[in-house]
């Protein structure tokens, strides 16, 4: 048994699950991937796949396997990497998961630059505001906000944000300004749903050394960044989002800030990869890239915002 085969065999039927889907996958038959799958669970003496005429799952010590068999053959293409001397060529696949606001404002822009200098890279984008399993989703690099406590991944911190409170002009003529955060609840608020709780979130004010958390009502929430902004602008009620998502529509006139006084740090932009890639030359010049654009676009919010 070759058991690297076995467990490339065996992560690409836990991703898809699905035996056929992962033979087309890898370029085998369906009888041969059935059989690397039954000689690694033989080897292992335990059973790694629930397997139905439907569908193909996890058993606990499957779900166990797959992860430490993700780490060790991205620890492999790694090592591959540097023996080969391909860190100074950059090509290849490369995955990456960037929120949507970032992803259509800043990186498709910018990105005919990017695979000019790149062409043999091969860049596969997903757009989504929710926090994904790097490994689970065999996804190389992501841009996230937030603290990263996982330890098989590495962050870099690139910008800090800060929480603005706002309303379209015409829904604070028609219903006040509010004074204070409390009185937010007699407001139409736009809420943020969790992508794990499917909860909105709270909303976080700052006045000084005073940091109140509220758990306020919402009359509607998204899932999405740019729907609660486009909700705002029309009317909607008031939104809490960091100053990067909403700094253009701000200047523009199409939203004014609520309780400016009462403004508070949010979460740090940063780029995260997987540590066992960390040297791979695809990972760096695409994480240079990102940095490059958040970098600039904040500039350009403390431009527009006067900060």
């Amino acid at each position: 048994m070759d058991q690297l085969v076995c467990m490339r065999s065996f992560i690409r039927v836990a991703q898809l699950r699905s035996f056929t889907r992962a033979a087309d996958a890898l370029g085998l038959s369906r009888a041969v991937v059935s059989t690397q799958l039954a000689e690694l669970e033989r080897h292992l003496r335990c059973q790694l796949l629930h397997r139905t005429t439907r569908r193909v799952g996890l058993t606990s010590d499957g779900a166990e396997y797959l992860t430490r068999c993700q780490r060790i053959l991205a620890e492999l293409e790694a090592a591959d990497e540097a023996v080969r001397g391909s860190r100074l060529a950059v090509q290849g696949r490369l995955r990456v998961d960037v929120p949507e606001a970032f992803g259509r404002a800043l990186l498709i822009p910018a990105l005919p630059r990017f695979t000019q200098r790149y062409p043999d890279l091969h860049l596969e984008v997903q757009l989504n505001d929710r926090v994904i399993d790097l490994i689970a989703e065999d996804v190389d690099l992501v841009v996230r906000a937030g603290p990263v406590k996982e330890p098989h991944l590495v962050a870099r911190p690139i910008v800090t944000t800060r929480l603005i409170t706002c309303a379209a002009p015409e829904y604070l003529r028609q219903h006040g300004m509010p004074a204070d955060p409390d009185e937010l609840r007699r407001h139409k608020l736009i809420g943020h749903l969790s992508s794990t709780s499917h909860r909105p979130y709270k909303w976080l004010f700052q006045r000084g050394t005073v940091r109140r958390q509220l758990q306020l009502p919402f009359s509607v929430s998204f899932n999405s960044v740019e729907a609660r902004i486009l909700a705002a602008v029309r009317g909607v009620g008031i939104v809490q989002s960091m100053d990067l998502m909403v700094a253009e529509a701000l200047a523009a006139g199409r939203l004014q800030v609520v309780l400016p006084e009462w403004s508070a740090p949010g979460a740090p932009l940063m780029v995260v990869s997987r540590s066992a890639l960390r040297n791979s030359a695809r990972i760096r010049v695409f994480a240079d890239f990102a940095a490059e654009l958040l970098l600039q676009y904040r500039r350009r919010v403390d431009q527009l915002l006067g900060g």
